[in-house]
């Protein structure tokens, strides 16, 4: 800290104002000083409204500074409401700021009582937001081995991304910079219902693709457009907590239905949950527990939509990735009433931090998703949707997910190699066939919350399966991620984990 002419510090004498100090070692100008200043001391009631303060010529007089930064900190007090002139009276704190507003430092205001607990305003927030808050994840402040979501970023083609990156923003045309479409970059919105049509059996054109921020976004965006508070929707059991925290935030009850080997429970759904308005699904890969949903299932599920006027919320967050065969169809191209909203995303695919999904809407609802799609956000970045086109186009998209189809089955084989050879006997592998995860059941009586919390103080980030369930759950187990980890990694991985249960 340095000193202002060799002096130290400058204050002015206590007849004129409380002690003020000047920092001129700091990055922050001396005019933003004195206006932090003086806003504090009035905020704190050091300074009451009507008080006079010294002229801008006095101040920097008593300061010995120029009075330079004394009329710029003057001036922007002037412009926030702090300060306003008086004809004879000079510079004085406004006299509209009210006394009971102000919070008197270390003394008691005169005209109002210091406020306290008892006599404050409650600080209320919603009932909502408190069922929507999940515990604090300490497997998430680890980066290791079995993260989920995760996809194998070390092997992304960053050199192509690049090029197309600086394609578009060496120099961008007036489309690229302005506000944009809420539905989406068009040409990017083609390409994705190309995409779909061929390799995931989805019946849509661009007009019916919503471009969101990722498929969180896209669920929240789905809740608001077909719920009202206390309308009843069924979420998978065990099931994807961000979705139960997307129902939630618009207060949607919740009707947890079992999940079993050939998926939903359709019929345990209609007798739990009568009049339900909506369904939540993840029928090609269920989350958490990997199983795909049977044929009859399916045909039931929407039978019950058609009847019920329910819409299905299909969440296809990984089905690109399947290795016993070719990905299964989505459950939206069987859908003859146009009763299924597809949300998909780029996250698991390309790299988390692009934040681009999507959500393929009935044409029906396409103006109420667009005005929903505007109230949150506007619209996704222009430039990385456009990036995303030409990585579409040029087939960079489909090569990428090849070879990650590849790299994933390796991964997956190393894993339950690992498991098999480590751990036979506390872990029970389940839904492996496809994705970038896997469920592992515990033995009865394991607390998977406390092995999770052990195994990321070692480094290893597995996530609880208890905390998917809705209600208590019926066995305890872990979640691994092996897209991301390498065959290092999981094998050591394995290790460390095997000493934590």
């Amino acid at each position: 800290m340095t000193t202002l002419r060799g002096t130290g510090m400058q204050r002015i004498p206590a007849s004129f104002l409380p002690s003020i100090t000047l920092d001129t070692g700091s990055a922050t100008p001396m005019y933003r000083q004195l206006s932090d200043w003086f806003r504090r001391a009035i905020v704190e009631g050091q300074l009451r409204p009507g008080q006079r303060v010294p002229s801008s010529r006095s101040l920097a007089g008593e300061l010995k500074i120029s009075r330079i930064p004394v009329l710029g900190a003057y001036e922007q007090l002037y412009a926030e409401g702090y300060l306003e002139t008086f004809v004879g009276a000079g510079t004085c704190v406004a006299r509209s700021i009210p006394e009971e507003a102000l919070r008197p430092a270390n003394m008691k205001s005169r005209h109002a009582p210091l406020q306290t607990p008892e006599n404050r305003a409650a600080r209320r927030i919603s009932q909502r937001s408190a069922l929507m808050r999940e515990p604090a994840p300490p497997w998430l402040d680890s980066q290791g081995a079995f993260r989920i979501g995760l996809p194998a970023l070390e092997h992304f083609p960053t050199g192509v991304w690049s090029k197309l990156v600086n394609r578009h923003a060496r120099k961008p045309s007036i489309d690229m910079m302005v506000y944009g479409d809420p539905m989406g970059y068009l040409p990017l919105r083609e390409a994705i219902a190309e995409y779909l049509n061929t390799v995931r059996a989805v019946r849509c054109d661009a007009s019916q693709i919503l471009m969101t921020t990722g498929s969180q976004q896209g669920l929240q965006i789905c809740a608001h457009v077909l719920l009202d508070p206390g309308d009843r929707a069924w979420v998978e059991e065990p099931g994807y907590p961000g979705a139960r925290q997307a129902l939630m935030s618009v207060g949607a009850r919740l009707v947890p239905v079992p999940v079993d080997h050939e998926g939903l429970d359709v019929a345990e759904g209609i007798r739990r949950g009568r009049g339900a308005r909506a369904v939540y699904v993840t029928p090609s890969h269920q989350f958490p527990l990997g199983t795909a949903m049977s044929a009859a299932r399916r045909m039931q599920l929407l039978n019950w939509a058609m009847l019920s006027g329910a819409w299905i919320i299909e969440d296809d967050y990984d089905s690109e990735f399947r290795f016993g065969g070719s990905p299964i169809a989505s459950l939206q191209g069987l859908d003859a009433d146009d009763r299924v909203i597809y949300v998909g995303t780029f996250s698991k695919v390309v790299f988390p931090a692009l934040r681009l999904g999507y959500v393929v809407v009935p044409k029906d609802l396409v103006p109420a998703f667009f005005d929903a799609r505007s109230a949150v956000d506007t619209f996704s970045s222009t430039l990385y949707q456009a990036v995303m086109t030409d990585f579409i186009r040029e087939g960079h998209f489909v090569r990428h997910i090849r070879r990650m189809r590849m790299l994933y089955l390796e991964r997956r084989t190393v894993l339950l190699e690992a498991i098999h050879k480590y751990m036979a006997d506390q872990l029970e592998v389940i839904g492996a066939e496809a994705g970038m995860q896997l469920a592992a059941l515990l033995p009865p009586g394991v607390d998977d919350v406390a092995v999770s919390r052990k195994a990321a103080r070692h480094g290893v980030s597995v996530r609880p399966l208890s905390l998917c369930y809705a209600n208590a759950p019926r066995r305890s187990g872990l979640l691994l991620g092996y897209s991301g980890a390498s065959v290092r990694e999981i094998r050591e991985g394995i290790r460390k984990l095997r000493s934590c249960i």
